[in-house]
């Protein structure tokens, strides 16, 4: 029986040690790979604000619209109900 124990520990620290190798690789490699790809692939640059429709933008530029307003209320109002 002491002899099965043994060899069950050993087959356990066996297993738990090639899977901490090889989780402790695929950090490392990972981190390589990320640092490769940032180095030969620049970042995104951000993408420009699409500008407003010329309705909704007229309104704004001049301080609001009443009838902007008023729809934008409606549906407010309608998605709340």
């Amino acid at each position: 029986m002491n002899n099965l124990l043994s060899e069950g520990l050993g087959l356990m620290v066996f297993g738990m040690g090639f899977v901490f190798l090889f989780l402790t690789l695929l950090v490392f490699v990972t981190g390589f790979m990320s640092k490769l790809v940032m180095k030969y692939e620049p970042a995104p640059k951000p993408k420009a604000a699409k500008p407003l429709p010329n309705s909704a933008g007229k309104a704004v530029a001049q301080g609001g619209n009443d009838e902007l307003v008023a729809v934008i209320t409606a549906a407010v109002h309608k998605y709340r109900s």
